[in-house]
């Protein structure tokens, strides 16, 4: 099965995207959205802006503020 995008509807019945792995394992999902059309947007937008988007590694940044809290 190949790496798909599922478009469903939540509890409050907004739509969401989930982005599967071929092996079905759910990667990442969205936020909830008004309507199907928004939902799908955002799956271009995805395909479009993602290949070309920044990593931001602010696992660091995090750490150090846990660190700070401990003292």
């Amino acid at each position: 099965m190949p790496y798909t995008f599922e478009i469903y509807k939540d509890k409050k019945e907004e739509f969401r995207v989930r982005f599967k792995a071929s092996n079905g394992e759910k990667m990442f999902s969205s936020e909830g959205y008004s309507s199907k059309v928004a939902a799908k947007n955002a799956i271009k937008s995805i395909l479009k802006n993602g290949p070309t988007a920044e990593v931001v590694d602010n696992s660091k940044a995090v750490k150090k503020a846990a660190v700070k809290k401990r003292k």
